[in-house]
């Protein structure tokens, strides 16, 4: 009866290490898992790379648009300037103009 109990234990031990060990299957499976982690995390590093260059040549474009802005704004002042002192110079020659006009009436 001993002999029995002791076998029919030491079988359901077995049995029971034997569950609990992982098998081949499982073992790929889990491997096929880790691969397929890995392909994603290389894709998305590849989209983040990518991202990032986009990113830079967006800033890269946006800092020349800025320093064209600044130069058109620059040129338009420039010439705004220029509109107006040749507005002045012809105020000036239509005074003395009319400064001639009124002395060569007086006469």
């Amino acid at each position: 009866m001993k002999k029995s109990l002791l076998m029919i234990s030491m079988m359901l031990v077995f049995a029971i290490i034997l569950a609990g060990c992982a098998t081949t299957r499982d073992l790929e499976k889990v491997q096929a898992e880790g691969q397929q982690t890995s392909a994603k995390a290389e894709q998305a590093l590849k989209e983040a790379q990518q991202a990032k260059a986009a990113a830079e040549e967006a800033t890269i474009k946006a800092a020349d648009a800025a320093i064209r802005a600044e130069n058109a704004a620059k040129m338009a002042e420039e010439r705004a300037q220029a509109a107006e002192e040749r507005a002045n110079a012809a105020e000036e020659k239509a005074k003395k103009a009319d400064a001639l006009f009124e002395r060569s009436m007086k006469k």
